[in-house]
């Protein structure tokens, strides 16, 4: 018993690391076509074309409606075939697509590498951490999830430094060229793991899923409730994201000394908060069944007035409550996500991630770019940024809205496991 258990506790922990590198190089990417955008914009289009920024703008919009269109659809096939062969296969997609955005002769073709793209974060998006939840225990969920999604601001970070210093060397399509190889090495790697749903030599299927057991997803109020409070977060982090260049310009900091402290800022809070915020909500959740929606809107409750604070102080001072607010801001990614994976049966638990990145961008992140920006445009950055102070507001009530759900939607999916 005790070599078995060694044996599964030793494939957790190497699925972690694998799946924890592959996050990484995923946000690496994510971020490094921004990086890149300007050395693009010239190699593609003249200085007198007014147009340029909104076409190269397409590079990202591509990316993401591909992504969350192609999630569900992949989600679903990792709910009936091996999930690490659906992440293997979509990890080299995304790397081969990489190189080739390095490589695109025309614009049209490095719009296309970048839908190529979508469609291999689609796959892993909705599956990796499905795996993790199958793999960990729900005492210590919390914890694997937060570590899971620290990838998300190093990585961010990475893909920046990344595009800034190989392109002063050598050129930009060299910054693609270097991601590839290690992202279809460990693409490669997918295909030597063991799903957690494999008894014997065969993969356990359940091919009596119906319709309603996907629909019982939208019937699981914790689970609806989550989407919402996410779709709302997914707004403010995305617009703030888009938009703090032109908020910073407005307070008159320097674009390259303001995006490098606002860069630093985000690295540090967001990992540290994202650590801590699955582990806070690991250590609550005996007393407090609910915890993981308790320190999700506590985080956001707490992050609105500091990030009001912050639009105020006369920089340099403002960058203290900014980086608190970014603290504040990430404390919900770990718990958030590990109450989806909770809510969700393990028959239909890639379906729900995948859902859920549907929603949340198509409703998020996408809107909010036109949104803010109109508010912006109509009046000034700093009212702009107190609509989304609204927003974190709103985030924050609607998590702890659903503390009274989440203990109940939790223990009928642990029942229904443990019958099963």
């Amino acid at each position: 018993m005790s070599d078995t258990r060694s044996t599964s506790s030793s494939a957790a922990r190497t699925a972690l690391v694998l799946l924890l590198a592959i996050n990484l190089f995923n946000y690496i990417d994510r971020q490094l076509l921004a990086a890149l955008e300007p050395d693009i914009r010239a190699t593609f289009f003249g200085a007198e074309d007014l147009n340029a920024m909104a076409k190269t703008g397409w590079l990202g919009s591509a990316f993401l409606i591909t992504y969350m269109l192609s999630a569900p659809i992949l989600g679903f096939l990792a709910d009936r075939f091996s999930r690490w062969v659906i992440i293997g296969c979509a990890v080299i997609l995304w790397s081969l697509a990489s190189g080739g955005s390095g490589l695109a002769a025309t614009f049209g073709i490095l719009l296309a590498t970048r839908v190529c793209v979508g469609i291999g974060e689609g796959g892993y998006g909705p599956a990796a951490p499905t795996i993790l939840a199958d793999l960990f225990p729900i005492s210590t969920r919390g914890k694997i999830m937060a570590i899971f999604c620290a990838a998300i601001p190093v990585g961010s970070a990475l893909g920046y430094v990344l595009g800034g210093v190989v392109t002063a060397h050598l050129s930009w399509r060299w910054a693609f060229y270097v991601v590839t190889p290690p992202g279809l090495l460990l693409g490669l790697f997918c295909f030597w793991q063991r799903d957690p749903r494999i008894t014997g030599a065969h993969l356990v299927r359940n091919t009596r899923l119906k319709l309603k057991d996907y629909l019982a997803l939208i019937r699981t109020r914790s689970y609806v409730v989550n989407c919402v409070a996410q779709t709302v977060t997914t707004f403010v982090v995305g617009g703030l994201g888009f938009w703090v260049p032109a908020y910073l310009r407005f307070r008159e900091q320097s674009p390259a000394v303001g995006m490098s402290i606002f860069g630093g800022i985000t690295v540090v809070a967001g990992l540290v908060s994202t650590l801590l915020g699955g582990i806070i909500a690991d250590k609550l959740r005996p007393r407090f069944p609910g915890s993981y929606f308790l320190v999700s809107g506590i985080g956001m409750l707490i992050a609105c007035p500091v990030f009001i604070v912050s639009l105020y102080v006369p920089f340099p001072m403002a960058w203290v409550p900014m980086f608190i607010a970014i603290f504040f801001l990430f404390l919900n990614t770990g718990p958030s996500n590990t109450a989806i994976a909770n809510v969700s049966p393990p028959a239909v638990r890639a379906t729900a991630f995948a859902f859920n990145i549907l929603i949340i961008h198509a409703l998020g992140d996408v809107p909010a770019f036109p949104a803010i920006g109109y508010v912006g445009g109509h009046t000034d950055m700093r009212v702009a940024f107190l609509f989304v102070s609204g927003m974190i507001f709103l985030a924050g009530v609607i998590w702890l809205i659903g503390v009274k759900y989440l203990p109940a939607d939790t223990a009928a999916v642990e029942r229904a496991t443990a019958n099963a």
